[in-house]
C-alpha cells in the first residue's frame, strides 16, 4: 500500500516570477470550518498574500478564501487576518531573517494532510527587479522550444 500524499488545495503560480525563493517553511493554520469547505473545494487565492510577524505571531494577510454557500449565516469574512502555527524556534529563526532587508515571507500553497490537517507551504523570499523577471521569461521560452523540438 503506497502512503497517502498531501492534497494541494491552492498554488501561488506567480510566486516563483515575482520572487526569488530563498527557504521554506510548513506553518499551520487557523481556520473557521466554513474556510476549510471552501479549501477543500479550491476556493481560494493567494496572489497578493503574504505574512506579517505581528502581537508574538505570524500572521497571513490577503488571501481571500471564497465564501461557502451553504454556511449562510456562519460564513467567514473572505479577506481576514489569518494566524500561522510555527514551532517557537521555527518561529524565532523567520524572525530574524525577516529583519533582513528585502526579505519577505509569501505563501506559496496551501494544502491538506493525509490526517486533514490545513497547512500553508510559506517562502522566505527577495522581490525580483524588472530584469530577473524578463530573464525568467526568456529561460522559459527557450525550455519551452527545446522540448517542442525534441518532440519534432
Amino acid at each position: 500500500m503506497t502512503p497517502k500524499r498531501e492534497t494541494v488545495a491552492i498554488l501561488n503560480r506567480k510566486a516563483k516570477f515575482h520572487y526569488h525563493l530563498l527557504e521554506f517553511f510548513e506553518a499551520g493554520m487557523v481556520l473557521t470550518g466554513s474556510e476549510v469547505k471552501s479549501l477543500r473545494a479550491g476556493r481560494a487565492n493567494l496572489g497578493d498574500a503574504y505574512a506579517i510577524f505581528r502581537r508574538d505571531a505570524l500572521w497571513l494577510l490577503h488571501c481571500h478564501i471564497s465564501l461557502y454557500p451553504p454556511a449562510a449565516a456562519n460564513n467567514h469574512e473572505p479577506l481576514r487576518s489569518r494566524k500561522l502555527l510555527l514551532h517557537a524556534r521555527e518561529l524565532a529563526r523567520l524572525i530574524g531573517k525577516m529583519k533582513e532587508r528585502g526579505l519577505t515571507v509569501i505563501p506559496t500553497k496551501l494544502y491538506f494532510t493525509p490526517r486533514g490537517l490545513a497547512k500553508c507551504e510559506l517562502a522566505l523570499a527577495r522581490g525580483k527587479a524588472q530584469h530577473d523577471k524578463r530573464e525568467t521569461t526568456k529561460k522559459r521560452e527557450a525550455e519551452r522550444a527545446m522540448r517542442r523540438a525534441m518532440k519534432r
